[in-house]
């Protein structure tokens, strides 16, 4: 279950994201050991930021895209059981474009951290 906890539109956003251990990816990522994969970590964020950034009305009907990710690092291992805290921060953000900084962690704990870039477009294709 997720939630977002604060959101400040076109700024900020933070929240939650409590794994049960019946998620769909644990018994397949690792065997024996579950462990929540990377890259859901990183796109957890990355909704968090487009949750962000949706709520500002200066961007009412477009949609945001990875256009990058960098400096992504994975600081420790998120189990099932564990909630997630997700926070993100929205840097340089033009009408066409922007980036951002994301932490995920656990108790305090860093597990990820994360520059995410993105290109906005209009949210109904050509």
């Amino acid at each position: 279950m997720s939630e977002i906890s604060e959101l400040v539109p076109g700024v900020s956003a933070a929240g939650v994201w409590r794994l049960t251990g019946e998620e769909w990816f644990f018994p397949g990522h690792f065997p024996g050991r579950p462990t929540l994969p990377g890259v859901l970590m990183v796109e957890s964020l990355a909704q968090l930021g487009a949750a962000a950034l949706l709520a500002d009305d200066r961007f009412s009907g477009r949609l945001p895209l990875f256009g990058g990710i960098e400096r992504a690092r994975f600081r420790r291992q998120v189990l099932p059981g564990d909630s997630l805290e997700l926070e993100v921060r929205l840097d340089r953000v033009s009408a066409r474009a922007g980036r951002g900084h994301g932490r995920a962690g656990v108790r305090g704990e860093t597990a990820c951290e994360v520059d995410l870039l993105f290109v906005l477009v209009p949210a109904e294709g050509p």
